[in-house]
């Protein structure tokens, strides 16, 4: 199986793709000034406790506090907190770490008031990012993650990935470890570090050392409550440490900085392979060139269609998620009706698990399979479904079909179900339900085009539009492009986009802002 990453950076969001074999399987999409991602670190005061839910609400900047249990204190809290009150005791200098005293370990059963108060300095980590009318979700269980290790302060144990089965192996890690990890830190070996070397450990140690430290350091600085202390890296560079594989081919980024920035990581996890990342610089619209809108737009929505013409429903509500199966206009297998729905079924099963992936869906998932009689094909769908997902890397759990059919899944959630919008307003008249004459855009265009190039003064731009258009823009010997071209300059450039409706349009200027050319009488 290979595998390709295309990330598509736009002014206002970030889209990362990932591909196997030429399949979409993973997309995630987020604002440029998107915060409270999982994995920050923030230095906070209590707002509020709540006996009665053993928990308090901690104020991170979000609109709506943040939710803090007391058993996501973590054991090591009592450290934690003596160690911030050592380093917010002397302004002009840090507690040394290795001099701090690991404190007992927190009782797991208790209640909030008793290590919490109104008012309290908390160091805390987010491990849910805001879904629906919730606010973040935190811990007080600092960890720094990186490709083969994970930093844990004020423990010294150091724990070796249960999916490594030489015990050979996990006793010269675990040794390994010890010997090199500083002093107040526990270390938990992932199992991608199988076979690493000393070196290359040893290098990340210091990297997610440093990383304590720098958290600390803006900790012992902070001016204010709430402050960042600690920003998870880039959505780009957090996937690929989680899924960085020897099948990536190739990396694909639109973007330079981004570019650099994936290039340096990939440079220092696995130097070899560094000439996979590459920077794109084709005039096609990234997602376009690589086929991924056309999945996207395909993927997404109520209505999912798989193999030969069956097709699954997908609802979401609060609580859970809701999945139909349809044969729908399939034709019977000449078996019989059994074998028909076991084959729509077993589709259905690999549709659904690449379906949980790309939405990123969480919680409980409620699967209404087509009935079957036989207990054998039951267990042969179920057993279908748990090898589709061992590829998944959120943690879930899979029931066997009840005597009704269904399926159950739990899968975990962190951060909001990814829903991408399939369905498209129309952009002339906004939903109003009448437009201006169709024959008439490409006179339209040409008024902004004048606009821009003789009242804005603007004589260079790219005008995006959907591929109908652009080619009847393209078409003949003396196009309609030509033409525009001969009458304002070289500067005006067509580029179809397969993310635009029918009537709509974008103007791109060089740098690649775009430039907002919709006046209210477009929108009549």
């Amino acid at each position: 199986m290979t595998c390709e990453v295309i990330v598509d950076v736009q002014p206002k969001k970030i889209a990362i793709a990932l591909t196997e074999d030429k399949r979409l399987v993973e997309y995630q999409e987020e604002e440029q000034s998107a915060s409270f991602n999982v994995g920050n670190i923030y230095i906070a005061k209590v707002r509020k406790l709540m006996p009665g839910l053993n928990a308090c609400f901690v104020n991170v900047g979000h609109e709506r506090d943040a939710f803090l249990h007391y058993l996501d204190l973590g054991p090591q809290f009592n450290s934690f907190a003596k160690y911030l009150k050592q380093v917010g005791s002397d302004k002009k200098q840090i507690y040394p770490m290795e001099k701090a005293a690991i404190q007992p370990e927190l009782p797991k059963e208790g209640s909030v008031q008793n290590p919490l108060q109104l008012g309290q300095e908390l160091l805390v980590q987010i491990v849910k990012e805001p879904i629906s009318t919730k606010g973040p979700r935190l811990t007080c269980d600092i960890t720094f993650p990186g490709r083969f290790l994970v930093l844990v302060p004020f423990t010294e144990k150091v724990s070796v990935s249960s999916k490594i089965k030489s015990g050979a192996e996990r006793a010269r890690l675990k040794q390994l470890i010890q010997s090199i990890k500083p002093k107040n830190f526990g270390v938990i070996v992932r199992t991608v570090a199988e076979g690493k070397s000393v070196r290359e450990l040893d290098q990340e140690l210091m990297i997610l050392t440093k990383r304590w430290e720098d958290t600390i350091r803006r900790a012992h600085a902070a001016k204010e409550m709430p402050t960042l202390c600690y920003e998870e890296t880039s959505r780009t560079v957090a996937l690929l440490r989680d899924l960085f594989n020897p099948t990536y081919e190739n990396i694909y980024i639109n973007d330079p900085r981004i570019f650099d920035e994936v290039k340096d990581y990939v440079r220092l996890i696995a130097p070899e392979m560094q000439e996979i990342v590459k920077l794109y610089k084709g005039k096609l619209p990234i997602f376009d060139n690589f086929d991924v809108t056309r999945q996207i737009k395909t993927s997404f929505g109520k209505t999912v269609s798989y193999k030969h013409g069956a097709y699954l429903i997908i609802e979401h509500t609060e609580a859970l998620h809701v999945v139909d199966v349809n044969s729908g206009n399939r034709a019977k297998n000449e078996e019989g009706q059994e074998a028909n729905a076991l084959e729509v079924n077993l589709g259905a099963a690999d549709e659904l698990a690449r379906q949980l992936r790309l939405r990123d869906m969480g919680g409980i998932i409620v699967v209404d399979f087509i009935d079957m009689t036989l207990a054998e094909d039951r267990q042969k769908l179920y057993e279908r479904m748990c090898e589709n997902m061992k590829r998944d890397r959120a943690r879930h759990n899979i029931l066997p079909l009840s005597k009704f059919g269904l399926m159950q899944i739990t899968r975990q959630r962190t951060r909001p179900v990814m829903e991408v919008h399939v369905d498209e307003t129309c952009p002339t008249c906004m939903g109003k339900g009448t437009i201006k004459s169709s024959f008439l855009f490409t006179d339209v265009l040409e008024q902004k085009i004048d606009q821009l190039v003789n009242q804005l003064k603007i004589r260079s731009f790219t005008l995006h539009v959907h591929p109908y258009v652009a080619a009847y823009i393209n078409q003949g010997l003396i196009s309609l492009k030509l033409r525009w071209q001969m009458k304002y300059g070289l500067g005006v450039r067509i580029i179809p986009n397969q993310r635009l409706a029918f009537l709509q349009y974008e103007f791109y200027a060089p740098n690649g802002e775009e430039i907002d050319m919709k006046t209210q009488e477009d929108m009549k």
